[in-house]
């Protein structure tokens, strides 16, 4: 199918960017890989009159940490992380998500920040966010502000992103040596949206016992959920499978996803459940945590 007509901006500066944007307010786009907005333009489902292509900004393509954090700009292909050994080696949670975000072709032009900001129900990177305790960062003509990931992700395809702003990074805060995370995922095949997915993040006290947890699920709900009471059961305790098996439940619990093709609601609901558990072993044993 043929988009619908619309005006087309390639600015040179964050602050032209802006300018466009501020403009035209809701009626603009941006545009970075663009290989969730495209199709959506191909199909109707999003009309934008103005698209605001921001792949010749400067310095927005940066992946680097930086007084603890790891800051993530908003030109960063999901390949930049796939292949960065820095990545797969200290972040364990972010480099399992780099290699399962749809397929290689989409993952060399697809943006972390992007697929945040499109915050689509099955989404992987929102799940992540969400474990690791992510932030992002927003920028209008009047400054910029950090909000946490909980705070920016508000529903289906909705964020905290005003007219006129737009994300230029994503911040995941640097793992120490007591932390690790993993991802879990479950598809038809290569390329599909999940059928259900869970990103988990484990930090340990020298003592063994945990000291904090993050669960986000995705694919099984209207948007990527934290599961608060999970993370909850975990605290303060020291890792066991009857411990994992309780937080894991927490996940079939707040799951309410829609029946389709990929499976019955019930199923996702069990997957949900079944791949927390999972992620949560691999975590870690990532810290070399072997449970019983």
């Amino acid at each position: 199918m043929i988009p619908a007509a619309f005006e087309y901006k390639r600015p040179l500066s964050l602050e032209e960017a802006l300018s466009h944007l501020a403009e035209h307010g809701f009626e603009a786009r941006v545009l970075a890989g663009g290989q969730s907005l495209i199709p959506a333009m191909r199909y109707r489902l999003a009309q934008p009159t103005v698209l605001v292509d921001i792949n010749k900004l400067p310095n927005l393509d940066y992946l680097q940490e930086e007084d603890g954090v790891l800051r993530i700009g908003a030109l960063v292909r999901d390949t930049d992380v796939e292949f960065s050994r820095e990545i797969q080696t200290r972040y364990h949670l972010i480099g399992d998500v780099s290699m399962v975000v749809a397929d290689p072709i989409v993952r060399y032009r697809g943006t972390v920040v992007g697929s945040l900001c499109h915050n689509d129900p099955s989404g992987d990177w929102a799940a992540a966010a969400i474990a690791a305790r992510a932030q992002m960062v927003i920028q209008g003509q009047g400054g910029a502000r950090v909000e946490s990931i909980d705070q920016f992700l508000v529903d289906s395809f909705a964020t905290s992103i005003g007219a006129g702003e737009m994300a230029v990074e994503v911040r995941f805060p640097a793992p120490n040596a007591l932390t690790s995370g993993a991802y879990e995922k479950i598809e038809r095949k290569v390329g599909d949206y999940a059928t259900a997915a869970a990103a988990v993040q484990i930090e340990l006290n020298p003592d063994g016992t945990i000291k904090e947890a993050g669960i986000g699920i995705t694919a099984v709900a209207h948007m990527a959920l934290r599961v608060e009471e999970g993370e909850k059961i975990l605290r303060g305790q020291k890792p066991s499978l009857e411990l994992i098996r309780a937080a894991a439940e927490e996940a079939r619990k707040i799951a309410d996803p829609n029946p389709d093709a990929r499976g019955s609601a019930e199923y996702k609901k069990d997957m949900a459940r079944v791949l927390v558990g999972r992620g949560l072993i691999k975590a870690l044993k990532r810290l070399n945590v072997v449970v019983a």
